[in-house]
């Protein structure tokens, strides 16, 4: 359960969702809105979640230069959760 819950996300547009009680983070590839839930309770026990909405990231082309010249890749695909809260706030500098 522990790994479901990768990392908060925390950028300017998820941070102006917090306001309206909707946090963002990212979680594993497999995991299932159910599982989401049940790690998101476990770790932050007074909250009340109304909804969650799930979506997979992309791939995106990455690249470099090198001293030896140019060097492609890309970035891994990865799943995003976003939970609505019904009740509650989630303080994510509070573990840090």
């Amino acid at each position: 359960m522990s790994n479901v819950l990768q990392k908060p996300l925390i950028t300017e547009k998820l941070s102006r969702l917090q306001a309206e009680g909707r946090y963002a983070f990212q979680v594993d590839i497999n995991a299932n809105k159910t599982a989401i839930k049940e790690a998101v309770l476990e770790r932050y026990p007074d909250v009340k979640i109304k909804k969650i909405n799930t979506m997979i990231m992309p791939s995106k082309p990455k690249g470099q230069f090198t001293r030896s010249g140019y060097v492609e890749g890309r970035k891994k695909v990865w799943k995003k959760a976003i939970v609505t809260l019904k009740e509650g706030e989630i303080d994510f500098f509070s573990d840090i």
